[in-house]
Order: structure tokens, then sequence, then C-alpha cells
């Protein structure tokens, strides 16, 4: 992304630029940024494709094409496949692209063993849009929460990004939720957050099995009927309720050989903040307990694939079951 921001800056850019991988706020920002600094409110010298099956020949031939009245011609391609499937005749062509082009890729899935990628690290630049880390995303939160003449202390930016995820653009759409009901405080409260912010699925779902583990069935049912509520299959409250046992049960593990909590976050690609919550949690219960639901889930899956039993009624029974 540096490298990006660097190009704009300059004025200098690359013939080929990817942008790839799973946070998809970045992406799309960083598509803009190129558009904007590239293109401008040219439409004459700018061209958008999108979706599989594109006609490679076409591509090749507009990027050939000289821009009018313009240093530059911008081509952004978008969730092509291209990177995953290659195409030998786009990947022959990048090193011929005139200097008077700029192809932009932005991609979910790459194969880096793929030969357009190699080509594109080769001749141009392929950024990688991670999820951010908690920090990275504390900082970003906070610039934009400053821009608006806002403060928030470290504990409560915590209980905001423990409430909304990591998805920045979930993250971005509750800053503008808190921004405007802050309206006229230079101060951001635990209670303002809690107020206005949407609890994820996720937050949910740990909710939800310590009501399980700690036999609160009425609560666990309450939050199964809010999911249900929002339009949360069964079948993918079973499959996250049984990957929350998954980290409880990896944790325990990794506790119990006295593995820091850095450690754990990493390995479980979670923020080292949640990665304390999951620790807390696995504290709380014996490795013989949390098996025991680990194995539920599995037998719930089950009853539903063979047809015993309905997704809805399985999830039930594991919430209300006994271990």
């Amino acid at each position: 992304m540096q490298t990006i921001n660097e190009d704009i800056k300059s004025g200098q850019y690359k013939k080929v630029y990817l942008l790839y991988g799973e946070e998809s706020f970045l992406k799309q920002s960083y598509k803009k940024k190129l558009k904007e600094a590239v293109a401008g409110d040219d439409t004459m010298n700018y061209n958008y494709f999108e979706g599989k099956g594109l006609d490679v020949n076409e591509l090749i031939s507009l990027s050939d094409t000289m821009p009018f009245f313009s240093d530059k011609r911008l081509i952004i391609i978008e969730d092509s496949g291209f990177f995953k499937t290659s195409s030998e005749a786009l990947a022959d062509y990048l090193p011929m692209i005139p200097d008077t082009t700029c192809i932009v890729f932005v991609e979910d899935g790459v194969d880096k063993r793929n030969r357009l990628f190699k080509k594109v690290k080769e001749l141009g630049h392929a950024a990688e849009m991670k999820r951010q880390d908690s920090a990275q995303l504390a900082r970003w939160a906070g610039t934009i929460l400053a821009q608006n003449g806002r403060k928030i202390t470290g504990s409560t930016m915590n209980l905001f990004l423990e409430r909304t995820g990591d998805d920045m653009e979930n993250i971005r759409m509750e800053l503008e939720k808190l921004i405007s009901y802050t309206m006229g405080s230079d101060v951001v409260t635990t209670e303002d957050v809690e107020a206005v912010t949407t609890v994820q699925v996720t937050n949910k779902i740990f909710d939800m099995v310590n009501a399980i583990v700690t036999r609160k069935t009425r609560l666990a049912m309450d939050l199964y009927e809010d999911l249900l509520t929002l339009k949360e299959p069964p079948m993918r409250i079973l499959f996250l309720i049984a990957r929350q046992f998954n980290q409880l049960l990896l944790v325990k593990e990794m506790t119990a050989k006295g593995t820091d909590r850095g450690t754990i976050a990493s390995k479980l690609k979670i923020p080292p903040f949640v990665a304390g919550k999951v620790s807390a949690q696995a504290g709380a219960f014996t490795r013989e307990q949390i098996l025991s639901y680990v194995k539920g889930c599995v037998e719930a899956e089950e009853a539903v694939k063979t047809g015993k039993m309905n997704d809805r009624m399985a999830v039930e029974l594991l919430i209300t079951r006994k271990y």
C-alpha cells in the first residue's frame, strides 16, 4: 500500500497493479484512489470490466490504444478470475503494455504460482490487502474520530472493536453512527458505544457459548432466537458454535503448554484483545467439558446431514442438552 501511495504522490505510475486479498474495504479504497489519480474525471480514457469470461483480445486491443488528449489510459479489471485459472495471453502481453496505459486488477483470491501473478510482481506491483490487526484498526478508527473532533480512550476503543469485529467497512459504518450520536460532545464514552453500535454475530455466538456451558439455557435460547431473527441460517449458527468450541479447545491446550497470548492470537488469526476474551472463557471450563461440546456439535451436524433431525431442532437440542 505504501508503494501505491508513493506512486500517487509522485505521479509516476506502474503499468500494472494487482489489488488482492480479503479486506474488501482496502481494495475498494485503493481502486478509487488510483482511478482518481490516474484518470480523474476523464471518461474517454477510462474503461472498467468486471466478472469472468472477459475477452482477453479486447482487453489487449484496448490497452494498445493511445489515450485521446491525455497522458494515460486507465483500465480496471475486477473479479476476472485470471489469477486463479491463468491467462497465458495476458501474461505474454504484460511486458508489451505501452507506457501510456495503466491496468489495475482487483481480485479476491489469487494463486501465487500463477504465471500472470508472477508477471505482475515482476513488471508492476501486487498489493495484498489483508485483514488489519487490532492496533492498526484502533489507529485508523481513532484518526477518523479525531478528524471529526472526537476523543476516545483505549478501553472504549477496545470495546468498540469487540462489538464491530475487524471488517473495515462495518467499522466505518459504525463510526458514522457513533459520530452522529455524539454530536455536541468531544469524548466518546462506553455508554455511547453500547448505545449505538450493532453487536456482530460472532459476539452473540461468544455469549451463547458462555450461556450453554454455564447452563443458562434461557439466555442461550434467547440469543439463538435473536440470530434467527437476523436471518442467520441454523446451520451457520451451528458452524459458528462449533468453531467457538474448537477455538476454546485449542486455547486450552496452548495455555497448558505455557503459550503466551500474542502467539495464541497469531495462531488463531484473531486480535490480541479477542484472544484475551477467548482465553478467559477457556479457563472457566475443563478440557473434558469443552471436548464434550465439540463432539456434540459433530453429532448435531451428522443428525441433520443424515435426515434424522431438521437443522433448527438440532441446534436447539445442542443448546439445551446437558453434558
